[in-house]
């Protein structure tokens, strides 16, 4: 808990092609240096990819991808009687929104395509069809809290 006051959350506006503030953040997400006109490039490049590659509308790729790899549960250290366990915890909307936007770009980062816009066109076709590294990502996080359901009562 916060000493003093709540931090502020800033408010972000929407992309101006799809008109879609999780866009924003999967571009802010996926900027590297502040270079903010590579990583829409490279992102609006990717969905023209996946439209032409997919029969759905690229849109609904995105989503589906993201909503694939977003985590229902995870687990979070808590120290209890000099013994650390591994708790599991329900995620909020906004941290598993995060974490799914997060993961599919570094899963993107790790794949052997050759540019990042064909990784990325990758990754979210993988993702929509639930397969790939950040849908792997998921799968263990839940693995991990599935395990660890007998600490659910030390939840705080």
């Amino acid at each position: 808990m916060p000493r003093r006051r709540v931090a502020v959350k800033r408010e972000i506006l929407p992309d101006p092609i799809f008109n879609s503030i999780m866009v924003t953040k999967f571009i802010n997400g996926l900027m590297l240096t502040g270079k903010k006109s590579v990583a829409e490039k490279i992102f609006y490049g990717a969905m023209e990819e996946i439209a032409e590659k997919s029969e759905d509308e690229p849109m609904k790729v995105f989503k589906a991808a993201i909503e694939n790899v977003a985590p229902a549960l995870e687990v979070k250290s808590r120290r209890i009687g000099g013994a650390t366990y591994q708790v599991p915890l329900e995620v909020g909307r906004d941290r598993r929104y995060a974490l799914a936007i997060r993961w599919v770009i570094g899963s993107a980062r790790e794949r052997g395509e050759k540019t990042m816009k064909d990784r990325l066109v990758g990754e979210l076709l993988d993702a929509s069809a639930q397969r790939g590294g950040a849908v792997r990502n998921r799968e263990n996080v839940h693995r991990m809290a599935d395990a660890n359901k007998a600490f659910a009562h030390y939840r705080f």
